[in-house]
């Protein structure tokens, strides 16, 4: 196979995969997610292989579409003469219709993609599964891929999948949008498990780059989707929140793909469009009179866009940071917290509040504390240091923390 052909492909299932699941779900029920899967994935095979053999269509995506919609046929036509011929006496009611034609509509897969990001987002679902469902089915990645983001085997991504997909059958879940009267609990979910998938993007130094970044941008992709039929404060607060982060993105590795500080990251680097995008979003978010940790996280990204480092940013962010753990505590908030604490009253007071904070085998703890210890306490900082170097997850964090312990010990 070509090269463009070798990078098609796999470019085109991350794009069309979530969208043939979700229209095919619609046609079949949830309860028959697997086969839609199983369809999908079939589709991308045949393209594979006629693609190597005869080149790229004219128009690759409906090309898809068309084989998709000709294996929805050809498997009803088969159901359709199984109930017939060999199940003679079913109710004609419950017979399944010879053929079905598969809307793969612009208007009617938006729509599709909606009810199942509702769906993969029930409450009968645990937050585990909702997070491993959003990434195979909405982001269209491989188990292996799921794996490596969650830090787990591909068999316990595989039996969370399985577990997931058995209980839309045990609770009769249906691919549709919620009831008003849960109309509010389950945006709020749905949010949750967006931000959650762009955290393992943003925050994850487990897996390559260019994953990392699909993950954040797919994250977005389906909260735009969200926001084009629910406009809410909060997720208009969520979309500022990203933007502005994902504006860091090119400035927080280097070449070799080690993670840069915020202190020392080139600012030429952040992205401008995605900063001016940010304000547009935040500036909608403050419509009501409700504030979420959405708002308050959006606005601490907010003043990390600018590059001035002067007490008066810090004592602003200092403030959002004591607002957000009011609304929702969080350790690693607690912990962010105490670096703006150090900005604004000096590091003897972030040290007596982040050695209050139990976060004591996480290695960011450490790290952190490395960091107010130096310059005051060199012992303190080596001892936390390496204690930061046995808890790292990942050989990019263990190779900074060696050099910063290499440095410490020169000193």
């Amino acid at each position: 196979m070509k090269m463009q052909e070798q990078k098609l492909i796999p470019n085109l299932f991350r794009t069309e995969f979530s969208k043939i699941v979700s229209v095919l779900c619609k046609s079949f029920g949830i309860e028959n997610i697997q086969l839609a899967e199983d369809m999908a994935s079939e589709t991308f095979l045949v393209a594979s292989e006629t693609w190597s053999l005869k080149g790229i269509p004219e128009n690759p995506k409906a090309w898809l579409y068309t084989v998709a919609k000709n294996k929805s046929k050809d498997y009803f036509k088969r159901k359709s003469l199984f109930f017939d011929k060999i199940v003679p006496t079913l109710a004609k009611e419950e017979a399944i219709e010879d053929t079905i034609d598969l809307d793969l509509s612009e208007q009617n897969i938006e729509d599709s993609q909606l009810k199942m990001l509702f769906t993969i987002c029930n409450p009968a679902l645990s937050q585990e599964a909702q997070v491993s469902l959003a990434l195979r089915v909405l982001c269209g990645l491989g188990i292996e891929e799921i794996a490596s983001a969650l830090l787990t085997s591909k068999s316990t991504i595989n039996k969370r999948l399985l577990r997931a997909k058995a209980s839309f059958k045990k609770h009769k879940i249906q691919l549709d949008l919620p009831a008003q009267d849960q109309l509010s609990e389950r945006q709020a979910n749905v949010l949750t498990v967006i931000y959650l998938l762009f955290n393992e993007g943003y925050y994850s130094s487990s897996i390559e780059s260019n994953t990392r970044k699909h993950f954040c941008l797919e994250a977005m992709g389906l909260l735009y989707l969200f926001l084009r039929s629910y406009n809410t404060p909060q997720a208009n607060a969520l979309m500022a929140l990203f933007c502005f982060h994902a504006s860091r993105f090119d400035a927080r590795q280097d070449e070799l793909g080690n993670p840069i500080l915020y202190e020392n990251q080139d600012t030429d680097k952040w992205s401008k469009d995605l900063i001016t995008k940010g304000e547009d979003y935040l500036h909608q978010s403050a419509i009501g009179n409700t504030a979420s940790k959405y708002h308050f996280e959006a606005t601490i990204a907010f003043w990390h866009t600018k590059a001035e480092d002067d007490k008066t940013k810090w004592e602003k962010i200092l403030l959002l940071y004591n607002l957000l753990l009011q609304v929702e505590y969080s350790p690693i908030a607690a912990l962010n917290r105490t670096f703006a604490l150090s900005k604004v009253y000096g590091k003897e007071k972030a040290i007596a509040e982040a050695l209050k904070i139990n976060l004591k085998e996480h290695h960011l703890y450490h790290a952190l504390l490395a960091e107010l210890y130096r310059g005051i306490d060199p012992p303190k900082e080596l001892e936390h240091l390496e204690m930061a170097l046995t808890l790292a997850k990942t050989n990019s964090e263990r190779k900074v923390l060696a050099g910063k312990i290499k440095s410490a010990r020169s000193v």
